[in-house]
């Protein structure tokens, strides 16, 4: 494990509004690389080529088809939605930028992370940070402090720095559109854009997250990969044509929640729907499920997508074909997953039993940059998946932060495995009890001892809560239990049968009056 390195970096330049530099720029950027002759028409062709191969059959071309969709939508979710923290203090704030932070706030939360669990840490940033001013004047500690077990951690610090760039170069004023806030704030990407300038500002943009792309999907029956490029800019045209002009940030939240509570990925309640009677998906079940006597031999069917000439780029591909047990879950097309890269550690649970005001453990901060960027851990070292080396590696690792220790008393406890978003990471655990020594008193920059109490509210990932659950399972075991596997207890040991005892004391050894006992011995 490296050292950590100190926070540092420069702040990003402030924008500028100088129409003659962006001009110098863009010819300069013209100048140094320029494109191919024909390479700006070859592109556009082959858009034009693309978008004629889509066929209305994935498209709203009706525009009563549209303002249908909407009314159904919109009363449904008016009747239907849920009493979130978010909503309730969105709808009841008055002023724009306070609102704002509110959405921000929340659809940071909600990315890759399920409204139940995110419900508690929402209530509890509100509560300790109700404005921007509020964290932008906040530590990272503090930030990764709260975050802690709410995953992909650069969530939190990012949206520290845009709270800081709109307190600090914005006047305090968050932007008012959805391409002004994804230019403007670091980590505000497409989505989260849209999503902020449609619910506080009222802006007519449409929003594409995972559960929007499973209900235009199945609506529109478009059944290639969701992921590929092409495919989502269709999908986000979509997206821009269904908006309600009127209410867009309702309309955009009721799209999230149709795909959240009705049009699920696994068992969708087709029959709550209530666009249930413009979906493709839910015509192609239905039409799945006649008998083929009902079928009109030798004529196309209308419902189907140009038929015959796999040209469609919204098709799913021949290799995906229908599975009539899915019904409607056949859309979308699922993308294939890149497995996650194996990754193996030895880490440890260094304890100070007798340090003044309690046992304490030793933790250590991880760099400012990369995975789980400033939060803190028991020391680590990367090893082989083959374990050679590791108990001596860790050991040194172990004596570079907390000087000289007894290595007889390292002791290998189990194992646990955790996956991150591209990585699944084994962590050897290991416990290391300072009995009976002077409590070590200094610690290299970037380390620090804590009680226990102290860790569970300490800026620690859910990885380092399975390692320390481990480590405690442990001591728990040995203070309930000690040396049963080993040594019975006479309170316990089974009493031996009269025969037993009758060859108990012919074989036992006689021990003379003046001998000494163990514990006279000890003493």
């Amino acid at each position: 494990m490296k050292k950590p390195r100190a926070a540092g970096g420069s702040r990003p330049r402030k924008q500028t509004s100088s129409r003659e530099e962006k001009k110098k720029r863009a010819l300069n950027s013209s100048q140094a690389s320029p494109s191919p002759p024909g390479a700006g028409q070859a592109r556009r062709q082959e858009e034009v080529a693309l978008q004629a191969s889509v066929s209305p059959y994935h498209q709203f071309g009706d525009t009563a088809e549209v303002t249908a969709f909407r009314e159904s939508l919109l009363s449904w979710y008016d009747l239907k939605k849920r009493d979130l923290p978010w909503r309730r203090r969105a709808e009841g704030e008055a002023d724009l930028d306070r609102r704002a932070y509110a959405v921000w706030v929340s659809e940071v939360m909600l990315q890759q992370t399920q409204v139940a669990t995110v419900i508690n840490y929402y209530t509890r940033w509100m509560q300790k940070w109700p404005t921007l001013q509020d964290l932008a004047s906040a530590s990272l500690e503090e930030v990764n402090q709260l975050w802690a077990g709410l995953g992909y951690y650069s969530r939190g610090r990012r949206l520290q720095e845009g709270a800081q760039k709109v307190v600090e170069e914005l006047g305090g004023q968050v932007p008012r559109t959805a391409e002004t806030l994804q230019r403007l704030l670091p980590g505000v990407g497409r989505y989260t854009a849209g999503a902020v300038a449609s619910i506080a500002f009222g802006q007519v943009t449409g929003v594409v997250d995972g559960n929007v792309v499973r209900v235009l999907c199945r609506v529109r029956g478009i059944g290639a990969d969701p992921s590929n490029t092409f495919v989502s800019q269709q999908l986000w045209s979509l997206a821009q044509q269904l908006v309600d002009p009127a209410r867009p940030g309702d309309f955009n939240q009721a799209a999230m929640e149709l795909g959240a509570m009705v049009c699920t990925p696994q068992h969708p309640q087709c029959s709550q729907c209530p666009v249930q009677s413009l979906c493709r998906a839910r015509r192609r079940v239905e039409r799945e499920q006649l008998p083929a006597s009902q079928s009109l031999p030798g004529s196309p069917d209308v419902e189907e997508c140009a038929p015959g000439t796999g040209q469609c780029q919204l098709c799913a591909p021949p290799t995906a074909p229908w599975d009539q047990s899915l019904g409607v879950a056949n859309f979308p097309r699922k993308a294939s997953r890149k497995r996650p890269r194996e990754e193996c550690s030895a880490i440890c649970v260094l304890e100070q039993r007798r340090a003044p005001g309690g046992a304490r453990v030793l933790l250590v901060q991880r760099p400012s940059s990369g995975l789980l960027a400033g939060l803190w851990e028991f020391p680590s070292v990367s090893v082989d998946p083959s374990g050679r080396h590791q108990h001596k590696a860790l050991l040194q690792e172990l004596q570079n932060w907390a000087g000289p220790l007894p290595a007889t008393h390292l002791h290998h406890l189990g194992q646990v495995v955790h996956t991150f978003s591209h990585i699944r990471l084994t962590y050897q655990v290991y416990g290391l009890a300072l009995e009976g020594r002077a409590p070590v008193t200094g610690t290299a920059p970037g380390a620090r001892w804590l009680t226990r109490e102290e860790f569970h509210t300490a800026a620690v990932s859910t990885a380092m809560k399975k390692v320390f659950r481990v480590y405690e399972g442990q001591q728990a075991g040995t203070c309930k239990r000690p040396k049963r596997s080993q040594v019975s207890t006479p309170s316990r040991r089974k009493k031996p049968s009269p025969g037993q005892q009758v060859l108990d004391r012919f074989f036992r050894p006689q021990v003379p009056t003046d001998a000494p006992t163990p514990n006279s011995a000890a003493q």
